[in-house]
C-alpha cells in the first residue's frame, strides 16, 4: 500500500508538473515587451484580446492610458510605461497613437514600432496637417464648446467601427474619452523614430476614420514593412488575430 500510495505520489506531482510548464509559455526570442498606445476617442480596453493572445505566447503587454489633452502629455505618458520595462520594448501606436510612438520611440528600450491604422508623422508634422492632406473618407469629428473632440456617436458604428456589431460599437459611442484641439493640433512631432528604427504598419484598407491612402502613403515614406487588411479603423479588434501576428514579426525581429 506504502509503494502504491507513494507511485500515486508521484504520479500527482508529474501531472501537476505538465500542467504547470503547459500553462507557463516559452519565454519568446527577440523583444519580450509589448507597449501599447490607443487611439484618440478610445481608451486602451479594446486591445484585451491581443493582450491576450501575445501574453499566452510569452509575451508582457502593457497598454498606455494617454490623457489625451496633448501630445506632450501623451508622449510623457508612454515614456513613463517603456521606462518601467525591464528589456527591449516594441511600442505600438493606433490612430492618433502613433504620433505619441513617433516620438516616444526614440528612448534606447524601443527597439521597432508598429503603427496599426496609425499616423505616422515625420519631424515638424501634427496630426491635424496630415489628416488635412488626404482627408479621411468620413468627416465625423465634432468640436464641443470646451474645445474637446468627440466623433459623430451617430456614425461611430459605421465609420470608425464598421465591421463590429451594434452592440460593441454602440457602447463604443457612448464611452468615448474626449480628446483636446491641442493634441490634434498642437505641438508638431520634434522627432520621427521611424528614421532610425525598423517600422511596421497594418494598413486598414477599409478604414473610413483615417485615410487608406494615407496610411499607404506615409507607410512608404518611412519604409515601414506593410500588412493589408481588410478591416475597419477598428482592426485591432475586428482582426486581432491579424495585428497580434505583426506586432509578434516585430518582436521577434528586434536586435
Amino acid at each position: 500500500m506504502r509503494m502504491l500510495s507513494t507511485l500515486a505520489m508521484a504520479t500527482m506531482a508529474l501531472t501537476a508538473s505538465a500542467i504547470a510548464s503547459a500553462a507557463t509559455p516559452d519565454t519568446p526570442p527577440g523583444a519580450k515587451n509589448i507597449v501599447i498606445v490607443h487611439d484618440a476617442f478610445v481608451d486602451g480596453s479594446g486591445w484585451h484580446v491581443v493582450h491576450d493572445i501575445l501574453i499566452h505566447k510569452g509575451y508582457k503587454v502593457t497598454v498606455v492610458q494617454e490623457p489625451l489633452t496633448t501630445l506632450d502629455a501623451d508622449v510623457a505618458a508612454t515614456r513613463n510605461v517603456i521606462d518601467a520595462q525591464e528589456g527591449p520594448v516594441v511600442l505600438v501606436g493606433h490612430g492618433y497613437g502613433g504620433s505619441a510612438i513617433t516620438i516616444a520611440g526614440a528612448r534606447p528600450k524601443v527597439k521597432a514600432l508598429v503603427y496599426v491604422a496609425a499616423f505616422e508623422p515625420d519631424v515638424g508634422e501634427t496630426v491635424k496637417q496630415l489628416s488635412a492632406s488626404m482627408p479621411e473618407p468620413s468627416d465625423d469629428i465634432r468640436q464641443s464648446r470646451d474645445g474637446h473632440l468627440l466623433f459623430d456617436a451617430a456614425k461611430f458604428g459605421t465609420d470608425y467601427a464598421g465591421d463590429l456589431g451594434a452592440n460593441r460599437t454602440n457602447f463604443m459611442a457612448v464611452s468615448q474619452v474626449p480628446t483636446t484641439t491641442a493634441a490634434f493640433g498642437g505641438a508638431p512631432s520634434s522627432v520621427a523614430a521611424w528614421h532610425d528604427k525598423p517600422s511596421y504598419a497594418v494598413l486598414a484598407t477599409d478604414d473610413l476614420a483615417l485615410s487608406p491612402d494615407l496610411q499607404r502613403w506615409m507607410y512608404k515614406r518611412a519604409g515601414s514593412k506593410v500588412t493589408e487588411v481588410k478591416a475597419s479603423h477598428a482592426v485591432y479588434i475586428s482582426q486581432p488575430e491579424a495585428v497580434a501576428q505583426v506586432i509578434e514579426d516585430a518582436a521577434l525581429a528586434a536586435k
